[in-house]
């Protein structure tokens, strides 16, 4: 048979495990606002049986291991959704602050500003020697080429903003791997010495959950509870060693090369993620449709400049005053510039508005005060569709409206697929939460199960002790 103090070590052994576990509880109670914990379970075991008298003796129960209850799965599958969050979430952002630049439709945009211009040729053909009316014109050339200078400065500042952010994604790129590898470097030496470090798990998922969002990555679990963590086709953090994430940008266009976006000395390419979406919506060389903002000011550019075209064609067709009463011979472009950023009134107009040309040739050269044919033919631009865009005719107008167009289909969708990623992200986290979370009204119950199993193998040792003082005072005492 087996000693007395047989059960006092099953005692002991018992009142150990069921501390553990409502020490586990209790850390998962504390825990339970903690963002990124996991909630974590004493694992018990029977410990090993001896053998007396032909019978295998139970010789108590022991703690085995603390587990996180966390499904590697899950965390692959949210990830995976989370990088395609950040994506749309960027590309979403960036297009609903062009339409809040463009503001279509409304009172302040292109749109109605060139509506106004053409209506003040139309009131200049009315009345072409008014200098009221005259200074009208003027006035509403000066508020076109004002308005696509906005457009212009603001895609230029949106950009700028873009590429800080993108320097700035980067930054935290690095960080998050060096935090990672970091932790790495924690649990090995943990682990190796049979350590369970369930909360610096936890810490190292939580940061490689805020780095999925940003790039796409992949995990892959090494030795001793390391995790490699490769970020689009490159190896971010490998063990303890981390490599850094650069990102060039082209010294002729400004744009990102996407030749230079490398992890160490390896090029990488990125599928997801919020960087992605910022880069494409920045910019990138050779990036077609996919570079919003160079796209979109490419196409103002050549509205710009195909209006301010077809404009000046017809002014330098028409007679100004100064031509018609003989002052002067010399016929001036009504808009000067390149592009959309620089556009303006000819400082000649500015500066006299008689050589503004409202009529057209009666005969050789000569025309009336009167003359206001010229003025109409300008305000007819409105309605020409024969002009040219991009391998496109059309008029000045639809070809804007087609810019408003497209970009209202693609910030809806945008928005929509931001919204579904959204509600997919949410909908995994709340199965995650259901697996891993904390629940108060389940750790409450398994606080009191273990605190009546605590209880009872309390009363067992103090069974056992009245036991052996039985044995050490009261045998061997008979008729004493």
């Amino acid at each position: 048979m087996t000693s007395t103090f047989h059960g006092l070590e099953l005692g002991k052994r018992a009142l150990y495990a069921q501390q553990a576990a409502l020490s586990t509880t209790g850390h998962n109670i504390a825990n339970a606002n903690t963002v990124g914990y996991t909630r974590q379970r004493a694992e018990m075991q029977a410990t090993r049986a001896i053998s007396v008298l032909g019978m295998q003796l139970g010789t108590g129960v022991e703690v085995n291991k603390l587990i996180r209850l966390r499904e590697e799965y899950i965390d692959v599958q949210m990830r995976g959704e989370n990088k395609n969050l950040g994506y749309w979430e960027a590309k979403s952002d960036t297009l609903s602050k062009i339409e809040g630049i463009l503001n279509e439709p409304s009172d302040d945009g292109l749109a109605f500003t060139m509506d106004e211009f053409w209506k003040g040729w139309e009131e200049l053909a009315k009345n072409p020697d008014s200098a009221a009316t005259r200074a009208v014109v003027r006035q509403k050339g000066v508020a076109v080429a004002e308005t696509f200078k906005y457009l212009s400065d603001s895609i230029d500042m949106m950009q700028t903003d873009l590429k800080n952010v993108i320097n700035t994604k980067t930054s935290e790129v690095n960080s998050l791997a060096t935090q990672i590898g970091s932790l790495n470097d924690q649990i090995s030496r943990l682990v190796a010495n049979d350590y369970e470090p369930n909360d610096l798990y936890d810490q190292r998922d939580v940061l490689i959950d805020q780095l999925s969002k940003i790039v796409n990555v992949t995990v892959t679990n090494t030795t001793n509870g390391m995790v490699d963590v490769s970020a689009g086709s490159g190896v971010l953090v490998s063990g303890k060693t981390t490599n850094t994430l650069s990102i060039d940008f082209d010294q002729t266009s400004g744009l990102v090369d996407p030749t230079k976006i490398k992890i160490g000395e390896n090029t990488i390419s990125l599928d997801s993620g919020e960087l992605l979406g910022r880069i494409e919506s920045f910019g990138i060389v050779g990036g077609g449709t996919k570079s919003t903002l160079p796209t979109l000011k490419d196409k103002i550019n050549e509205l710009a400049m195909t209006f301010a075209t077809a404009v000046n064609t017809v002014h330098l067709s028409g007679l100004n005053l100064d031509n018609i009463n003989g002052v002067s011979t010399t016929k001036v472009a009504f808009f000067t510039g390149t592009s959309a950023g620089d556009l303006l009134v000819n400082p000649a107009i500015m500066n006299s508005l008689n050589l503004i040309a409202a009529a057209n040739e009666e005969t050789a050269g000569q025309s009336s005060t009167g003359n206001g044919k010229n003025a109409q033919d300008m305000a007819d631009i409105k309605f020409d569709d024969s002009l040219k865009f991009s391998g496109i005719t059309s008029t000045v107008g639809d070809y804007y409206r087609n810019i408003i167009g497209q970009l209202g289909v693609d910030s809806q969708e945008a928005g929509r697929m931001f919204n579904n990623s959204e509600l997919i992200v949410n909908q995994v986290e709340n199965h995650r939460q259901s697996v891993s979370g904390v629940s108060l009204d389940e750790e409450m119950s398994n606080m009191i199960k273990f605190q009546q199993a605590y209880n009872a193998a309390a009363r067992m040792v103090t069974t056992m002790d009245e036991c052996l003082d039985k044995i050490i005072n009261g045998m061997g005492r008979v008729g004493l």
